[in-house]
């Protein structure tokens, strides 16, 4: 889980705490990323930390339910691809999940990892259907569902895919890449890469929050509230 961010975007909010650790309804907002992990039935956690890490170090410890929390810390920023990169020296899956850590996307896991699995992908993604992509970028698939491009932000308007910024990625695959220590896993790494070897990406409808901005942080008090399913 990628939770480094400064959230400078949010800082007349924040003042001086992680993103991820922005108080929703007295919790962090981090903390109900780990509570649908855990009832996605995942048991070990690495989190990517930098900024401010004591600050979610002290909240959430070692353990959390029955996640097993372990940390990576960056010195100094690394970029999102720096950061996996770190962070995948203490993941012991071959397959591990990797998740941005200011959204939420209560998608099934496992559908993910079967088609991963099933078009022996090296990096599988959710995707998002939404109804206007000109805020996020857009993701195209082809009938395969393997990706075959992308739009910047404002780009284009109106209907289509998303990065739900969920990601399967084939360790061994990736450490063998020549890639620096600093980096963006999303620029230097997956736009670089998806026509070279088999990207895909797996569209869901199901609930979606990145509180990047400060409207949806707002958004996301009012509705994390009534997630009964998760009993957050």
């Amino acid at each position: 889980v990628l939770a480094g961010g400064l959230g400078t975007r949010l800082r007349e909010v924040l003042k001086d705490i992680p993103k991820p650790m922005a108080e929703i309804n007295g919790r962090p907002f981090l903390e109900y990323l780990l509570r649908y992990l855990s009832f996605q039935g995942v048991e070990r956690v690495i989190l990517s930390v930098g900024y401010r890490h004591e600050v979610i170090e002290s909240y959430f410890g070692d353990r959390f339910l029955n996640l097993e929390i372990i940390y990576s810390l960056e010195r100094t920023p690394m970029g999102t691809g720096g950061a996996v990169k770190l962070a995948l020296r203490k993941a012991i899956s071959d397959t591990p999940f990797i998740l941005n850590g200011d959204t939420l996307f209560l998608i099934n896991l496992d559908e993910l990892l079967q088609l991963h699995k099933s078009k022996g992908s090296v990096l599988t993604m959710a995707l998002r259907e939404v109804e206007d992509v000109s805020r996020y970028g857009s993701v195209e698939v082809d009938e395969d569902l393997r990706i075959k491009g992308f739009t910047e932000k404002n780009q284009r308007r109106g209907r289509g895919l998303i990065n739900g910024g969920i990601y399967i990625l084939d360790k061994d695959f990736f450490s063998e890449l020549d890639l620096p220590d600093r980096f963006s896993f999303e620029r230097d790494f997956i736009s670089r890469y998806f026509k070279l070897y088999p990207f895909y990406g797996l569209p869901f409808k199901e609930y979606f929050i990145d509180i990047g901005v400060p409207e949806d942080y707002e958004r996301a008090k009012r509705e994390l509230v009534n997630l009964l399913s998760l009993n957050l």
